[in-house]
């Protein structure tokens, strides 16, 4: 059962944090569906910081440089959402969708070109962070403690008073729901949005490096981010675009996502003779049934998704 908790609080964290850069970018009035390929650019910055950084370094001084490395790198990939969706008025789902295909292919060639520099040999799209990677964590008497689910706590209480009981926060919302309006009374909606695009990336990339860290030593970057850009979007969704239901949506897709690596220390659960595969299907499997179930009462951004021109009325 400690092992469960473990492994779902890391996952929600995971989500938590990705969803709710999602959550700020279209409340700003921009979809970033390209949350997975910005997840990968920040565990690219994450591990090539752990990569390179003396392990001389204290505990707390080198989480934070990953962390900001991580936040760098991501809020620096989502600059070309901006660029493509606020400046240029492309269309968002298309420029999401081309990050997420750039940010995994992107990094897979960088990571083989720095392996092959430091031996010709090497070719592969592997970091290792074997003993980097023990600086995020604390033995509690068996419970495996990740510094990330602290700052995961610490960030869901700062985005819920910044969107709700700050002038930014109401002003980014107002430039999400009406635009006009909010431009009517000097609101500049396209630094708001600006705004809500790079605050997205810091969450993407806190979010990426938080996963490659949840679990082996060492990440292949060829994978990506196995689908959990866009199960945070789920979670988004479910959430309601509110930090504190995210919060919730994230804990019940990290349990479902945490069944499939302790499912084997329930006895019940190895007598059904369910495949493995089916309990890492089961977050997909079942954000589907959620989002066909909520979708209908769904109130997303009114202005999501739809280009800010200053002289439409």
């Amino acid at each position: 059962m400690l092992l469960l908790i473990q492994y779902m609080l890391i996952f929600a964290s995971i989500l938590i944090l990705v969803a709710l850069g999602g959550c700020f970018s279209e409340h700003s009035g921009v979809i970033n569906l390209g949350l997975e390929g910005i997840m990968v650019i920040g565990s690219l910055g994450g591990a090539l910081a752990m990569k390179y950084l003396p392990l001389t370094i204290p505990a707390v001084p080198y989480v934070l440089l990953v962390i900001l490395c991580a936040i760098v790198f991501g809020v620096a990939y989502s600059s070309l959402l901006g660029v493509a969706s606020i400046n240029f008025k492309a269309d968002q789902t298309i420029v999401g969708t081309a990050l997420n295909m750039l940010g995994t292919a992107g990094a897979t060639v960088a990571v083989k070109a720095i392996n092959t520099a430091a031996n010709p040999n090497d070719v592969s799209s592997i970091i290792q962070y074997i003993n980097p990677k023990k600086k995020f964590l604390i033995n509690m008497g068996g419970f495996e403690f990740n510094w990330f689910m602290l700052i995961t706590l610490i960030v869901l209480v700062v985005a819920y008073v910044v969107l709700y009981k700050t002038r930014f926060g109401l002003r980014l919302m107002a430039c999400g729901e009406h635009p006009q309006a909010a431009d009517s009374v000097g609101i500049n909606v396209h630094k708001y949005r600006w705004a809500g695009v790079l605050i997205s990336g810091a969450y993407g990339g806190l979010g990426g490096i938080c996963y490659i860290l949840a679990g082996v030593s060492e990440w292949r970057f060829e994978y990506g981010a196995a689908g959990f850009g866009f199960l945070a979007l789920a979670v988004m969704i479910f959430g309601q675009w509110k930090p504190h239901r995210i919060a919730l949506a994230g804990l019940l897709f990290g349990f479902f996502r945490a069944l499939s690596n302790v499912y084997f220390g329930f006895p019940f659960l190895v007598k059904l003779n369910i495949p493995g595969n089916i309990y890492n299907m089961m977050p997909y499997i079942i954000s589907l049934i959620v989002l066909a179930l909520t979708s209908s009462r769904s109130r997303a951004p009114k202005a999501e998704g739809i280009p800010y021109d200053k002289g439409q009325r």
